[in-house]
């Protein structure tokens, strides 16, 4: 079974715990992936032209319909094993066990989607994460590229809309099964956290000599230990090289050693695995830190010959 899943921007990587990766949905532009909480088989991936989901490792994979011709933007699973997707345009959608995908109600009649809207296409925007609470499944926050964090209490019954000192643009967002209510944001406005549930927030940015934040993971094992992904603007993270990624306990940001040099290192990927434990999908391979994010090292995995290496996603796999 899969230890992780990574989207390049032209296909899927199921990569085994001897570090070898087969690859899947070769052609396709996957854009997000998550794994089922109690299942490493079982997986989603939203691409450019619709959601897939796989049973088998990412061996296979099947289309859903109910998606045919959307742009599955977001993908998650939540504690409870609901499943969410998010698309462009917005739009939030649930499925519960074995019940059919449905659109949740009110997500679209927020007051702030006046101002939703993507600045490369801004005629358009899309749900660029999708992150159920880890106390508290039926919670779940919902980031629009660009334009608003927002959450639902309910499982997608009701909406709450953005608090007015959140983040606009959160590109990635974490919970901790540690720490009720806390919400981490990694954001083109910077990083940010609330500590009561998106109601107000905190910016947390000293330390970082770069603030276009775009991964974030935090230590199973510890809330305060986050590790987060930045560069100085979007051609920096995902066009000219520039990123690089910080670590923080309780105090300052600090840089991480161990990983390819600015200049050469789009945005990556950021996932936590266990205690002190993150991996990070680079367009220069897989690393691996052991210390907290604090240093990396390359894993003996290597990305397609033939691939466009833009990552696009990924996703840790549960033990089995």
């Amino acid at each position: 079974m899969p230890v992780c899943y990574v989207a390049l921007s032209d296909r899927v990587l199921a990569v085994r715990d001897d570090w070898l990766a087969t690859e899947s949905l070769t052609g396709t532009s996957p854009a997000c992936l998550a794994v089922h909480p109690d299942n490493p088989a079982r997986a989603l991936c939203g691409t450019d032209d619709g959601l897939h989901e796989t049973a088998d490792g990412g061996a296979t994979w099947t289309e859903v319909r109910t998606f045919e011709g959307f742009s599955v933007t977001a993908v998650a699973y939540g504690a409870d094993g609901t499943a969410w997707a998010g698309t462009e345009p917005s739009h939030v959608y649930r499925r519960r066990g074995d019940e059919p995908w449905t659109e949740c109600p009110g997500f679209r009649d927020l007051g702030s989607r006046r101002d939703w809207s993507f600045p490369p296409r801004p005629d358009t925007h899309h749900v660029r994460w999708l992150e159920p609470d880890a106390t508290d499944p039926e919670r779940v926050y919902v980031a629009v590229e660009a334009g608003a964090l927002v959450h639902t209490p309910d499982g997608g019954e009701t909406w709450e809309d953005r608090a007015p000192d959140g983040p606009r643009d959160a590109h990635e967002v974490a919970t901790h099964p540690d720490a009720p209510e806390r919400v981490y944001a990694a954001a083109g406005d910077g990083y940010a956290e609330s500590a009561n549930a998106n109601r107000s927030w905190e910016w947390l940015e000293s330390g970082l000599d770069r603030t276009y934040c775009w991964s974030v993971a935090v230590d199973p094992g510890d809330p305060d230990r986050r590790v987060v992904a930045a560069a100085a603007g979007p051609d920096a993270a995902h066009r000219n090289g520039g990123a690089a990624v910080f670590t923080r306990d309780d105090g300052d940001w600090e840089r991480a050693s161990g990983l390819p040099a600015a200049g050469d290192l789009l945005a990556p990927a950021l996932a936590a695995v266990d205690d002190e434990q993150f991996l990070a999908a680079t367009n220069r391979g897989l690393y691996e830190s052991t210390d907290g994010g604090a240093s990396w090292s390359t894993r003996p995995v290597s990305w397609p010959s033939d691939a466009d290496t833009r990552v696009r996603g990924l996703a840790v796999a549960p033990d089995e």
